[in-house]
């Protein structure tokens, strides 16, 4: 089995890039905060820190939010919630295979199990039909990962998780704004966890944030974030040490403040470049807007279907030399991450998964991508199509 191994890019070689993967907005609002909070030398866990919690718990319509030094403590600290519910260690949490490793990581650093569930190669969530085989008496949360911003399908995993006693703990990382049947991803669970990483809809630079409707959830996750701490000086649970400082606050507030202008310009991309991919779905499996839903776009993936007379890495070469950015669907965590070969789990048991990897790309429809540089990735999309000898 084959690992592509990541590349770090110079700033030159990343600027080579006509349409770049990511971006990040720091606004002027942003600067002006962070200077405040530089002058005020009070740079932990201060006023900032407290506005931002309350406006993005605000944006989600939930009651509470708990800011945390990144996306995969916002998991790990959700996780560990579950302690005070009767949770033991070595308990299981069920998550898809395919999703970024930080998933998977944050559920082991919680100190529990994760199972993993195949998912579908069209929604590239988790494939609900497989998830009640797994629980077991040790099964104690189904972790749904909306990913590209895609949502799962909540009521079916609600439906079990009810069944069983289940918690739900959404993993919205990359499902900024994102909704299913008029709800907003993030408070349909028990609790959501967020990245706020930079190439986020939100960001903070790095950081994460786990919101919820449950008062105890949120006191503990408060507790989580410092040591377990109560109070002045009481440990009641093994914590973290995860808390986010006043400058990152300070980013995420200036964000909020565009997080419907950033939204909507994603959006518009998303939607223009699936209409542009139609007239190649022999080609490709993308990304699809169902009516029930409204994806929150974190980036487009395009899986090159099977018999398609070409392979992944010869679409992404050829998109790179255009100057095109893309980057690996993430990877099948229990069999294709070497870190997880002690699961004991064999290339083959997570076919779906497996497929999307070693056939599947992403590629950027951030707020400052225009629709010309859209345009030209159709255009290279199809030159590349013609190459191979494929009349569309």
């Amino acid at each position: 089995m084959k690992i592509d191994t990541a590349k770090s890019a110079t700033f030159s070689e990343k600027a080579k890039y006509k349409v770049p993967f990511g971006t990040v907005s720091v606004t002027k609002e942003a600067r002006e905060l962070i200077s405040q909070a530089l002058d005020s030398n009070w740079l932990t866990r201060g006023k900032f820190v407290q506005e931002f919690e309350e406006q993005f718990a605000a944006l989600f319509g939930v009651k509470y939010a708990v800011a945390v030094s990144s996306g995969t403590d916002a998991d790990a600290l959700a996780c560990a919630v579950l302690y005070d519910y009767g949770a033991r260690r070595g308990d299981e949490i069920i998550v898809p295979a395919l999703t970024f490793v930080a998933t998977g990581n944050a559920v082991l650093q919680a100190g529990f199990t994760p199972v993993f569930i195949d998912i579908q190669r069209e929604t590239l969530n988790i494939n609900p039909e497989k998830i009640e085989a797994a629980v077991t008496s040790r099964t104690r949360a189904i972790m749904p990962v909306h990913l590209m911003g895609k949502p799962a399908d909540m009521d079916a995993i609600l439906r079990i998780a009810g069944k069983h006693k289940l918690h739900v703990i959404e993993d919205a990382a990359e499902a900024h704004g994102a909704e299913y049947k008029g709800k907003r991803i993030g408070a349909i669970g028990d609790m959501a966890a967020f990245s706020l990483y930079a190439a986020h809809i939100v960001t903070t630079i790095e950081g994460g944030i786990v919101i919820t409707n449950n008062p105890e959830m949120a006191e503990a996750l408060r507790s989580l974030r410092n040591h377990g701490i109560v109070g002045k000086f009481e440990f009641r649970r093994v914590g973290f040490s995860a808390k986010m400082h006043e400058l990152e606050a300070a980013v995420g507030l200036g964000n909020i403040k565009i997080f419907d202008r950033i939204l909507e310009k994603r959006r518009r991309n998303l939607l223009y470049l699936i209409d542009k991919f139609k007239r190649f779905e022999k080609h490709f499996v993308t990304i699809k807007e169902e009516p029930h839903e409204k994806i929150g776009p974190h980036a487009f993936s395009i899986i090159v279907r099977e018999k398609a007379g070409f392979t992944k890495d010869e679409f992404v070469a050829h998109l790179d030399n255009a100057g095109i950015d893309s980057r690996n669907l993430f990877y099948s965590i229990p069999t294709q991450c070497p870190s997880y070969a002690f699961l004991g789990k064999k290339p083959g048991d997570f076919p779906e998964a497996e497929y999307c990897s070693s056939n599947g790309t992403h590629i950027g429809i951030h707020q400052d991508i225009e629709l010309k540089e859209l345009d030209y990735v159709a255009q290279v999309t199809e030159e590349f199509l013609r190459s191979r000898g494929i009349k569309l």
